[in-house]
């Protein structure tokens, strides 16, 4: 069920993903019918534009702070921050500041 991660040990999840110069990167942790879990780094700037989810995603703010806009409405999180962003709503994910996150969706 998990990858891309070591199984019985402690870890922090923001060190699980770098920041990539002018970019967006993600690592995949979890990837199936009923969840998926991945890791995020944002760059100053950057952005995931305006999409929607085939499940209710839940976005948890790990370093820094990020804009996210919801069916029109803007939140900033900052590190330690949840959001639950609905099935089927549409929104976008834009780096305030650099940051990382940690989505879960479940569908």
């Amino acid at each position: 069920m998990y990858k891309n991660i070591e199984k019985q040990q402690k870890l922090m999840l923001r060190e699980q993903i770098d920041y990539q110069p002018g970019q967006v990167a993600s690592k995949t942790l979890v990837q199936n019918d009923k969840m998926s879990m991945t890791v995020f780094s944002f760059e100053k700037g950057e952005e995931i534009s305006t999409h929607a989810a085939g499940g209710d995603a839940m976005v948890t703010v790990l370093e820094g702070r990020g804009r996210f806009t919801v069916g029109g409405e803007v939140f900033c999180l900052e590190q330690g921050e949840t959001l639950i962003m609905p099935k089927d709503i549409p929104h976008a994910v834009f780096g305030e500041d650099r940051f990382k996150m940690l989505l879960v969706v479940s569908y």
